[in-house]
């Protein structure tokens, strides 16, 4: 969960965020405080982790790009000539 502060002294935490773009910035949804002003938050430190969910996004048995590359590239290889 991130802390969200407003400059008139309230605090909210918020686990899941919506994002839209407002007032020429993008910003939380859920941050808006009672005062009407937008809540902001200190970074954390590196890049979110991503887990894929779908079953087709998995790296296990990727059937997906086989398919996609077979479809592109016909039966010949990548790298043999058009001949």
């Amino acid at each position: 969960m991130t802390l969200y502060k407003c400059t008139c002294g309230k605090s909210k935490e918020i686990g899941k965020a919506t994002l839209a773009f407002k007032e020429g910035r993008w910003r939380t949804i859920q941050a808006l405080c009672d005062c009407g002003l937008w809540m902001d938050s200190e970074p954390e430190e590196g890049m979110p982790s991503l887990r894929r969910t779908e079953p087709s996004l998995s790296k296990k048995g990727d059937k997906l790009w086989d398919r996609a590359k077979e479809r592109l590239c016909g039966e010949r290889g990548v790298n043999e000539p058009f001949d």
